[in-house]
């Protein structure tokens, strides 16, 4: 793949994650860093849709027509030339919630988290299935001395249902579905691996016995440095991991081997949705740059409901 193709859509964007590409060619995305839900129209104006606060971080389009956001409840960040990123817990954190945003009117609601069912430590990435609902994976907060154990969860938009399906992960962070729905894929960030999961029906999976620690697959690690991010699944069955350190999208066969690595000139390729004509573009978050990029994909994406 050429990466001289990369095409700048944004930028001087702070910390941009969750990119969704709407019918009409628009785009919407967070920025984790300002709190903020923006949409980028065709034309290149870009505005703002809603102030979230908090960490907005993964973003999904429901059946509604509403946007999903994971808020993670924020971050601290280190900041330098050309170069920011998230660092700890802020003293300001309260807890994480799942938001719904009205895109034509910019209403925010609290769908999960808080007061609202069960306690969301840092909520990151979400899929939703054919059925509606979505699953969502909760990475937890860092502290001094502690960790928070990752989970993912299994939702409803209703707000009446919102379950625990999978434990004890490191760091769960992006999340999708293959194309026959049969398999969940999670990504962990601190150990750089891709899980596999076997759904035996809504908001269950098929556990595997010790000595997988979660009830998954393994489906691939790297003993390279690198932190694996948010993800997205080809029409194939490919899924495409962004990857942070080794900058840029790990492509990955559903039978776990790295089909390939595409280099992005930021070494924090946060998240990748695809668009576009036939599902053919990716659309790529690089986030310690501040920059929303776009590029032709060799292989079709799968295309969220729009």
């Amino acid at each position: 793949m050429q990466t001289n193709q990369f095409k700048i859509l944004a930028k001087n964007l702070r910390f941009p994650e969750g990119p969704v590409v709407l019918a009409d060619g628009s785009i919407v995305f967070v920025e984790i860093e300002r709190g903020t839900l923006m949409k980028l129209l065709p034309s290149g104006e870009l505005s703002q849709v809603a102030y979230l606060g908090g960490g907005p971080n993964g973003a999904a389009l429901g059946p509604d027509g509403a946007i999903y956001v994971c808020n993670n409840g924020g971050f601290t960040f280190h900041e330098e030339p050309n170069l920011l990123r998230p660092t700890g817990t802020p003293d300001s954190y309260v807890g994480s919630t799942i938001q719904r945003v009205d895109l034509a009117t910019g209403e925010v609601n609290i769908l999960y988290g808080g007061s609202n069912g069960p306690l969301l430590k840092g909520t990151n990435d979400l899929v939703f299935d054919k059925a509606g609902n979505f699953w969502f994976t909760d990475m937890g907060k860092t502290r001094e001395g502690m960790i928070d154990r990752a989970r993912v969860f299994y939702a409803s938009i209703d707000g009446k249902m919102c379950k625990l399906a999978i434990n004890h992960l490191l760091g769960a962070n992006g999340i999708g579905l293959s194309p026959d729905e049969k398999t969940l894929y999670v990504a962990e960030t601190v150990t750089g691996r891709l899980w596999a999961f076997d759904i035996a029906g809504p908001g269950e999976i098929v556990a595997h016995p010790w000595p997988s620690p979660n009830g998954g697959r393994l489906l691939y690690g790297s003993s390279n440095l690198q932190y694996f991010d948010s993800l997205a699944v080809e029409a194939n069955g490919n899924i495409c991991v962004g990857t942070l350190i080794n900058g840029g999208i790990s492509v990955i066969s559903p039978e776990g081997q790295l089909v390939e690595h595409v280099a992005t000139p930021d070494m924090y390729a946060t998240n990748i949705c695809f668009g576009g004509k036939d599902g053919c573009t990716a659309y790529i978050t690089l986030s310690t740059t501040g920059q929303l990029i776009s590029i032709p994909w060799p292989r079709p994406g799968l295309v969220a409901l729009r």
